[in-house]
C-alpha cells in the first residue's frame, strides 16, 4: 500500500464481538493495515501477550459495561462472531440499544451454510431460501433477522457472510491423525465444504472495504466427501489412512450426526464475482502448503 493511498483501514476502530479463532485472524490482519482493534473475551486477563500485541480486550458476558457501549460509539466497524442461543442472539439482547443509535461504516455478522438445511447435495447460492434443520441453525437464522433489523435501523451496510466448516493452522485432520482421533466416516452421497481461517479474514477485509452489503457465502469451490479429506492428510503425513466406518453404525454425538443432515454443495460464485481471490481455494491446495509450510500446527 503506497504513501499516496493508505489502506482503507488505517485510524478506523474495529471492535469484534467474539474474538476467537475466526476473530483473530481477522483482527491481525485488520491491525497489520493501521486499525485498533477491539475484541470482547469473558476474561480478559487470560489474553496472550502476543495476541495483546494486535488484538485489546474487552470483557463481554452477555451484559453491558460501560465500557462496551463507549466503544460502539466510536467504532468504524463492528464485527460479531458469538454464536446465539435459545434467547437469541447475545449481542442484540445485551447491546441492542447501543447498536441501533451507532452510526459504523460498515457491520459484519458471520453465520454459517447450515442455515440452508439440506439440498440432497445440490448446489446453492445466496438466493437458495434457508431451511435449518438443526436448531442451532434455525438460531442462526433468527440471528440473521436481528442484525438486519439493526442494520436497517442505523442505516449501516451489514455483510452476512455465511461459512463453511472452518479449519487452519491447529485445526485440521493433520492434527486429529496426529492425536489418532482421526475418523473416516462415509455416508454415501455426502459432501460438505470447507473454508481456511485465513480466507474468512481476507474476506472480511475485502467486503468492508467494500462495505458491501448483502449475504455472501464464504467457502471453498470443492466440496467433498469428509473422508477424502481425512485420506489427502493421511497420504502427505506418510501414515496409515484410518479405516472407513459406515456412518448408520458408527458411535456419534446428536451434534455431530446432525451435521450429517445437511448435505449441499454451497457456491461461491457471488463473492469471486466481486473480485474477491480465495488463496486456499480447495482443500487439497490448503493441505499441501500447510503441509509443506510446517503451518498446519499453528
Amino acid at each position: 500500500m503506497s504513501a499516496e493511498q493508505p489502506s482503507f483501514w488505517c485510524g478506523k476502530t474495529v471492535l469484534i464481538f467474539g474474538a476467537g479463532y475466526s476473530g483473530k485472524a481477522f483482527a491481525k490482519n485488520a491491525h497489520a493495515e493501521g486499525a485498533t482493534v477491539f475484541g470482547t473475551t469473558r476474561s480478559p486477563d487470560k489474553m496472550a501477550p502476543e495476541i495483546r500485541a494486535y488484538l485489546n480486550p474487552v470483557q463481554f458476558d452477555g451484559e453491558a459495561t460501560d465500557e462496551l457501549r463507549a466503544l460502539i460509539k466510536k467504532a468504524h466497524i463492528i464485527v460479531q462472531s458469538v454464536s446465539p442461543g435459545e434467547a437469541g442472539d447475545p449481542v442484540v439482547n445485551a447491546m441492542g440499544e447501543a447498536l441501533a443509535d451507532a452510526s459504523p461504516n460498515w457491520m459484519a455478522y458471520l453465520s454459517t451454510v447450515g442455515v440452508y438445511g439440506s439440498y440432497d447435495g445440490g448446489w446453492v447460492d445466496e438466493t437458495a431460501r434457508p431451511r435449518p434443520v438443526s436448531k442451532r441453525s434455525v438460531q442462526r437464522v433468527a440471528a440473521e433477522d436481528a442484525w438486519q433489523r439493526l442494520a436497517e435501523t442505523n442505516s449501516a451496510p451489514l455483510a452476512i457472510l455465511r461459512l463453511s466448516g472452518i479449519y487452519g493452522p491447529g485445526r485440521n485432520a493433520f492434527c486429529n491423525l496426529e492425536k489418532g482421533t482421526a475418523r473416516r466416516l462415509v455416508k454415501p452421497g455426502q459432501v460438505f465444504n470447507r473454508i481456511h481461517v485465513d480466507d474468512i479474514a481476507s474476506s472480511l477485509m475485502f467486503l468492508g472495504e467494500q462495505q458491501a452489503d448483502g449475504i455472501f457465502n464464504v467457502t471453498d469451490n470443492l466440496p467433498a466427501p469428509p473422508q477424502d479429506v481425512v485420506e489427502h492428510a493421511a497420504l502427505l503425513m506418510k501414515v496409515d489412512v484410518p479405516p472407513p466406518i459406515d456412518f448408520e453404525t458408527a458411535t456419534l454425538s446428536p451434534m455431530a450426526r446432525s451435521f450429517y443432515g445437511e448435505n449441499k454443495r454451497v457456491s461461491n460464485a457471488k463473492l469471486k464475482e466481486l473480485g474477491f481471490d480465495f488463496d486456499y481455494p480447495d482443500y487439497k491446495t490448503a493441505f499441501n502448503r500447510m503441509w509443506a509450510d510446517h503451518t498446519w500446527r499453528g
